[in-house]
């Protein structure tokens, strides 16, 4: 096909045919999904602006500030033609927005690994050259925001929404790839992988990266123009050992899937360069505590306001949910540092959702409902707040399930 004359790949003898099988596979499942996906974001959209509101996502991203240049964590409201950001003070969004990113002629640049220990960004540059930087809380939730955000920019132009998501999907690999080539920019010390300790079931891995980590790098250096390519290009960099798996379900799918699933576009999916495999095996009872509070499997993560034990203030902080063993920490999503500010273990913990109906008891501030509490073995009080009912349910069915 044309498709497969385009491909121009030189590492190793036969890596062209294999690029091609995998194009087939992916592109054949993709195309469909994305079908899919067009139709259902285009009803959504549709249902949205006739609620009358107008408001097509809101939530919680955290922004790099202009002036002062740390992180701040903001409720963003996404219209037609605009993003809106507001402070939140005492649990309560204000009335007025904090300022207004207006999407005419915006680029958008997905994903931005501008900043080392922040992989989730999104950059907004506007038609004034103005940079805008927004973290999210999980990969799933920035690509979200980013594929909302792209509609409202092109939404005057439905012919462009449909050239983009074609383009999305498409697969159009530059001529003379070099595999040596990634590799060597991967192993690049300022601009390549980021290698870090990992922990997966009491395991400790000292230099791995996520599959979804790769992508993303992949991507923002211009090596894959879309997920779709970076996943087939990681496939064959997997399937020609230039790295390889580590951790149990990266294995598990490099042993059970076919060639074009073996590769895994997760943030808990690990793998490592091929010749610097390097895997730490301890025992449950050999690991720091932390470690193994951290070596959970994810559940489920968000952005959500906790009322603060001492002084009684509300702060954004990120949640993760591990499971085996069953633990809730948060972070706070505007420091650098990746390590949780808190946490407990769910066993024995109870979880009940708060009435709206006036402050409940232990409460301060002016807060706008959507509670719920947390009460740990210890007999400590988490008063915690969701961005709406719905999210509420679902952190306290997720919880439940662990407790």
């Amino acid at each position: 096909s044309g498709l497969g004359r385009r491909l121009d790949v030189t590492a190793k003898e036969g890596e062209g045919n294999k690029l091609v099988y995998l194009l087939k596979l992916h592109v054949q499942r993709v195309r469909l999904a994305s079908a899919c996906l067009l139709i259902n974001r285009h009803n959504r959209w549709i249902g949205r602006m006739q609620e009358g509101s107008g408001i097509l996502k809101e939530g919680f991203l955290v922004k790099k500030g202009h002036v002062v240049h740390n992180w701040k964590a903001r409720w963003f409201v996404l219209l037609q033609d605009r993003l809106l950001y507001y402070k939140l003070v005492g649990g309560k969004k204000e009335a007025s927005p904090k300022g207004t990113i207006l999407l005419d002629c915006c680029k958008i640049t997905c994903p931005c690994l501008e900043f080392e220990n922040r992989p989730l960004v999104i950059k907004l540059n506007t038609k004034n050259n103005t940079e805008y930087f927004l973290d999210s809380c999980s990969r799933e939730e920035r690509d979200a925001w980013a594929l909302d955000i792209t509609g409202a920019i092109h939404a005057g132009n439905p012919v462009q929404v449909q050239q983009l998501h074609l383009m999305k999907n498409s697969f159009k690999l530059p001529s003379n790839i070099s595999l040596n080539h990634i590799i060597d920019k991967m192993h690049d010390n300022s601009s390549g992988v980021k290698l870090m300790p990992n922990t997966e079931q009491g395991n400790m891995y000292k230099e791995s990266f996520t599959g979804a980590a790769l992508v993303d790098w992949l991507i923002s250096n211009q090596f894959a123009a879309s997920r779709l390519e970076a996943v087939t290009l990681a496939s064959v960099l997997l399937e020609e050992n230039f790295i390889k798996p580590v951790g149990a379900r990266s294995v598990e799918a490099m042993r059970n899937g076919d060639l074009a699933e073996q590769f895994l576009d997760d943030s808990t999916a690990l793998y490592t360069f091929a010749e610097s495999y390097k895997k730490k095996i301890s025992s449950r009872e050999e690991l720091h505590l932390n470690i193994l509070e951290l070596s959970g499997t994810i559940v489920k993560q968000g952005f959500l306001i906790k009322q603060g034990h001492k002084r009684k203030n509300w702060k954004v902080r990120r949640f993760v949910l591990r499971a085996d063993p069953a633990f809730l920490h948060y972070y706070d999503p505007t420091k650098e540092d990746n390590r949780p500010v808190g946490g407990f273990s769910l066993r024995g913990c109870l979880v009940s959702a708060l009435e709206d109906n006036g402050v409940p008891t232990g409460v301060k501030g002016n807060v706008q409902g959507n509670l719920f509490k947390i009460i740990t073995k210890n007999d400590i009080h988490y008063y915690i707040q969701a961005s709406s009912k719905t999210e509420r349910a679902l952190w306290i069915e997720a919880i439940k399930q662990l407790t």
